[in-house]
């Protein structure tokens, strides 16, 4: 089975009903999480019970985009004690929120912590990453497998990054946080519908990810049909996409 399920999709705070940035990857038994912001962990439970996964990535310290990782850990720590750590790749700060927010256990006794920066192979996958525009260290990441490639942006504003991120791959999972015209101000750090599609013209499906709260979902896709020309898809909690 090769899938990509939608955990988590706004940005900030979670909506009623649904949650923070969190996708699950699975790859011929192989289970992947990236991102687990907010109320993302009860989704992952119905899928993976006892948080049975392969390794997490998480692509920066923002609490939307790690925060339930803490949760996970305590998942495993009561409840597979004898497993072996997870692996956990991520920028150093993900730790250090998540040793604010529980420090026993501490996060290095039940992850198996690695350097996200670092190009690696992850279980099927070659992990590459890219430095993206954002408030603090967000790495983007292109995950590589034979027959696919995941690009995924985490938080970025607009730039040449996210297009060079997007490039070749089968789907591109983007930032979308705003709708309508870009703002001026500089400098940028998420980006509008438009702004994604625009990145995402090298790729051959589009995720549209981390909406603001209440924002109408409906008009993001809309907008992004206007420039990209291939399939463009809104996240929804559950939402499951064969890949």
């Amino acid at each position: 089975m090769r899938s990509l399920t939608v955990l988590g999709s706004c940005g900030a705070w979670p909506e009623p009903g649904r949650a923070c940035a969190g996708f699950l990857l699975e790859y011929d038994g192989f289970k992947l999480v990236l991102d687990l912001g907010y109320a993302a962990l009860p989704e992952l439970l119905r899928h993976c019970p006892k948080a049975a996964v392969d390794a997490v990535i998480v692509t920066h310290q923002h609490p939307d985009h790690c925060v339930d990782v803490s949760a996970l850990a305590r998942v495993r720590y009561y409840l597979a004690p004898e497993a072996a750590p997870i692996p956990l790749y991520c920028p150093p700060g993900v730790v250090a929120v998540l040793r604010t927010l529980e420090p026993n256990p501490d996060p290095a006794t039940v992850f198996d912590v690695r350097d996200l920066g670092e190009s690696t192979a992850v279980g099927p996958f070659r992990l590459e990453t890219a430095v993206m525009p954002h408030h603090v260290l967000n790495l983007g990441v292109r995950l590589n497998a034979p027959d696919l490639t995941i690009a995924y942006t985490g938080d970025s504003g607009p730039g040449p990054e996210a297009a060079a991120l997007a490039a070749g791959a089968d789907l591109f999972i983007c930032d979308a946080t705003l709708q309508g015209p870009s703002p001026q101000t500089t400098p940028r750090y998420v980006m509008t519908a438009t702004e994604a599609a625009t990145a995402a013209v090298g790729a051959r499906k589009l995720l549209l990810t981390h909406f603001w709260p209440g924002s109408d979902r409906t008009v993001s896709v809309a907008e992004a049909q206007q420039v990209f020309r291939g399939e463009v898809v809104a996240a929804e909690e559950g939402l499951v996409l064969s890949l």
